[in-house]
């Protein structure tokens, strides 16, 4: 049988798995009748996940006036689906925490990952959207794709690593070109497979391609313009030696004053090292 991107991920029956406490959580959230102590419950079966997540609330990112101690305050103070973000944003950092660093370094990769994510939750807040939670998940986990060929491709993996490093292509070209699929397409199988938002799958899917989107295109065309920002710093790196090419009908998408790059840029370099030690701390 040919190899798919489908077929990558649903051969592997623990990648196919959500994160359970997410999965808890979002059904929680879509019943009308759960309470704060519902969620606090389901989060505070997992000790270090709710250490965790108290640590990035209280961390200069979100930058409170007061120390947050618990998790009914810190949903109260945030709200249930930007705390069920973080929850997925930290449960699939720890979940891909066994790739040797000899195929790829996964700090910088967690580093870019990040930074993108900032990036796209400050260019959605630019653009007066709400719920910018969603755009900081979507920019956190757009190559997602990425860390499952790690696990299960290694060798590939590599071989298309050092193609991007080395050559003159991207390292979605490179994957093309030598296991016949991107990392974008292993994504958003995976994103399927987990039933995350229709959102999240389609920018996870088209990031590098936002024109081809389907149900989002703002998120999508935030999370493009992102992924190019940070790559062109660089902050962090994604197996990848060449910044992206940048779509333009995806800037003009945002319509925001070129103006507003350095800006963000400068803030992002001011928070990512403490939100990525923050982030990666077991």
């Amino acid at each position: 049988m040919t190899l798919s991107a489908t077929s990558l991920v649903n051969r592997s029956l623990e990648l196919v798995s959500p994160p359970s406490t997410y999965t808890r959580l979002d059904t929680l959230i879509q019943d009308p009748d759960s309470a704060i102590d519902d969620f606090a419950s389901v989060i505070n079966t997992d000790p270090a996940l709710a250490t965790r997540l108290l640590k990035i609330v209280n961390s200069p990112f979100y930058g409170f006036p007061s120390q947050i101690n618990t998790i009914s305050r810190a949903i109260t103070i945030i709200g249930t689906r930007e705390l069920n973000h973080l929850v997925l944003a930290t449960s699939v950092m720890n979940a891909f925490s066994g790739i040797p660093s000899t195929l790829i370094n996964m700090d910088s990769f967690w580093q870019h990952s990040l930074a993108c994510a900032m990036t796209a939750r400050q260019l959605a807040n630019a653009c007066g959207q709400r719920g910018t939670e969603r755009l900081f998940t979507a920019g956190l986990l757009h190559n997602i794709g990425s860390l499952v060929m790690y696990q299960s491709l290694p060798e590939l993996a590599r071989e298309a690593i050092s193609s991007a490093r080395f050559g003159n292509e991207t390292i979605f070209q490179a994957e093309q070109r030598i296991i016949g699929f991107d990392h974008s397409e292993v994504g958003e199988a995976l994103a399927l497979a987990w039933r995350l938002p229709e959102s999240l799958v389609d920018t996870i899917r088209h990031h590098h391609y936002p024109a081809e989107a389907k149900t989002a295109a703002l998120d999508v065309a935030i999370v493009h313009v992102a992924d190019v920002m940070v790559s062109a710093v660089p902050f962090g790196h994604a197996g990848d030696a060449h910044v992206p090419p940048l779509d333009p009908n995806a800037w003009q998408l945002l319509g925001l004053d070129l103006n507003i790059v350095p800006q963000i840029l400068t803030q992002i370099s001011l928070q990512l090292d403490s939100l990525t030690a923050t982030m990666l701390k077991t």
